[in-house]
């Protein structure tokens, strides 16, 4: 499969977008299937490359892993190898969220040093800070971690921020702990809280308490259950942007709307025409768009995946538009690239605007933007870094001037299903080089 998409425009995308679940949800789910004694099987699954890797992984440690469409069964009944094989390093970050389980099973584990997109700094420093709460010992290598523990027991966490996968990877470790762990400053977005129903379903003692915290009492053992992912948000709104950018209309469906509540309202202030059901949402220009000044922010916040097509959408809106990215310190220059290349009237600043000084604000990092609209995009040959860039590259380039060429969609097609078909279906001119 080539890595570069011929992308030319074709007038307004329209047509209908079954959205699958969330990409950021399914390898978490996988994961945590390690802690039960018989199979779990997730169901919505996105046909995506996290998924792909996260599978040749728990493959690679003996775990069986079947798929039947859009099924996944996790078989963890068998021995399972205690280390994750250095091949894996940089590929995405899901082998930090193992250590908890196979240490759980095995009393020692090594995992290579995480990847992922290139969004800025994301130490596992919180993931070291938690398994030695739980009382591991826990050595970082050149090569990876190396965890090691007789028995895990509970423990008071508290993350000084509230990052979604140190959230999801107590949530996963503490659920086997002996004793009862007390997590505060978590995170709370749908995915995490998605994980930690399907971890009650497995026998996990759960609860969710105000002010960013959840208690868990740790049970000896746990079994396979089966859970059906909500749609993915994040892709949500991508093809929702999609539709709007290009003067046409995608209904989404399989998302629920309280998954979009804050997205919707942008796209509202923006001007925007909504159409929300309880089969899609939709939204479509009637009047011309206008700009708008958004502050990222965890959740309930507006969400850092939905910055990256949203400042396309912003080259198009009439004035000065401002976005301020307050989560991952890196992750707005990728988009900001894109749409510079493309002949958007894009500037970047290492001052807090758009909202409240965020923590960013003494670290000379450019983490806000102002884009000039309308601005009239050209066709170009871009290179994407990452997941979000990457569909922002193809929405710019579906409404430029001229033919151009996308490089790297490999980054694209790890976190959205079926990119390709699904946007050929709604009537982009895309050919693969």
């Amino acid at each position: 499969m080539t890595d570069t998409w011929e992308v030319r425009p074709s007038g307004p995308l329209s047509g209908d977008v079954e959205v699958a679940g969330s990409k950021n949800a399914v390898t978490k789910h996988m994961v945590a299937a390690l802690l039960a004694d018989t199979p779990s099987t997730i169901n919505n699954v996105p046909d995506v490359g996290d998924v792909t890797i996260t599978a040749s992984i728990l493959r690679s440690l003996g775990v069986g892993v079947e798929r039947s469409g859009k099924a996944v069964t996790i078989d963890p009944s068998g021995p399972l190898d205690r280390e994750v094989s250095v091949e894996y390093t940089g590929l995405n970050r899901i082998s930090i969220l193992l250590l908890g389980p196979l240490v759980h099973r095995s009393g020692e584990a090594f995992v290579p040093m995480p990847g992922g997109d290139k969004i800025g700094r994301r130490p596992i420093d919180f993931h070291v800070d938690a398994l030695t709460a739980f009382g591991a010992t826990v050595e970082e290598t050149e090569k990876g971690v190396i965890a090691r523990a007789s028995r895990l027991r509970g423990a008071r966490i508290d993350l000084p921020y509230p990052s979604v996968m140190a959230t999801e990877a107590v949530l996963i470790t503490a659920s086997l702990a002996e004793g009862r762990t007390v997590l505060t400053g978590a995170a709370t977005e749908p995915e995490v809280l998605e994980l930690a129903l399907f971890l009650q379903r497995m026998g996990a003692q759960i609860q969710r308490q105000p002010g960013r915290r959840f208690v868990i009492d740790g049970v000896s053992t746990m079994h396979g259950a089966s859970t059906t992912l909500a749609g993915d948000r994040l892709e949500a709104f991508s093809y929702l942007v999609a539709g709007l950018i290009s003067g046409g209309q995608v209904r989404v469906k399989g998302c629920p709307q309280a998954s979009l509540t804050i997205a919707l309202t942008t796209l509202q202030s923006m001007g925007a025409d909504l159409q929300i059901t309880d089969e899609y949402v939709a939204a479509r220009q009637t009047l011309p768009l206008q700009s708008v000044a958004i502050h990222t922010d965890t959740h309930p916040g507006f969400a850092t995946d939905w910055q990256s097509p949203l400042l396309v959408l912003m080259t198009q809106a009439e004035g000065m538009s401002v976005l301020h990215e307050t989560v991952f310190e890196d992750r707005v220059k990728y988009p900001a690239d894109v749409i510079d290349a493309m002949g958007g009237e894009i500037e970047m600043f290492n001052t807090c605007l758009g909202g409240p000084n965020c923590r960013f604000a003494d670290r000379n990092a450019k983490h806000s933007v102002v884009v000039k609209g309308i601005s009239k995009l050209v066709g170009a040959e871009v290179e994407i870094p990452d997941v979000r860039a990457g569909f922002s590259g193809v929405i710019a380039a579906s409404v430029a001037d001229g033919m151009s060429r996308i490089s790297g969609v490999r980054h694209l097609e790890r976190g959205y299903d079926n990119p390709f078909d699904r946007l050929s279906g709604l009537g982009l001119d895309l050919a693969r080089m």
